[in-house]
């Protein structure tokens, strides 16, 4: 892990979200900072997740998901989500369901629901895309959770590589 790498990275700035998935009775929320608009007719999103992740299967077998805004002031909330998959997240959390069954969280400032349309890999990662279906402001205001502010909550500077790669 090369501390300028992550350093250099965290100059990027995102968001903090929490994705919402659900496939039959199975549901899960965790906590991501890829995320953009990508199109604006139809509006579409992307999403970059780790194909391992457990969360991933859901995604693909529910061809959806939500995806909750955080607010500046609810860093306990993207904690919480960021947990492992083991944990049932959503038993503390006041939530309903989207038409497609993925999680609107109460607390969130905003959210989307979004149907996959694709998906390509990129790294360790795949990039989905998705058209937004729906969604709604539930907080006028807020600011977003940034996450530069969460600091190393995820502990993602120690997946960077030692060093670039070759030219």
């Amino acid at each position: 892990m090369n501390p300028a790498i992550a350093d250099l990275f965290a100059q990027l700035t995102h968001g903090v979200y929490v994705v919402g998935v659900a496939a039959g009775d199975r549901r899960n929320v965790f906590t991501a900072a890829w995320v953009m608009q990508v199109s604006f007719d139809p509006p579409m999103l992307a999403l970059a997740i780790n194909p391992a992740h457990s969360s991933y299967l859901l995604l693909e077998r529910g061809r959806g998901f939500s995806v909750n805004v955080l607010a500046a002031d609810r860093l306990d909330l993207a904690r919480h989500c960021g947990q492992p998959a083991s944990a049932d997240k959503l038993a503390a959390l006041a939530w309903r369901p989207a038409p497609s069954g993925a999680p609107i969280l109460d607390a969130a400032s905003a959210w989307f629901e979004c149907r996959l349309d694709g998906s390509v890999a990129a790294g360790d990662h795949r990039v989905v895309t998705a058209t937004v279906v729906g969604g709604a402001v539930q907080r006028t205001g807020a600011e977003p959770l940034l996450y530069r502010a969460t600091g190393a909550l995820d502990g993602s500077a120690a997946l960077y590589p030692d060093a670039f790669p070759a030219r």
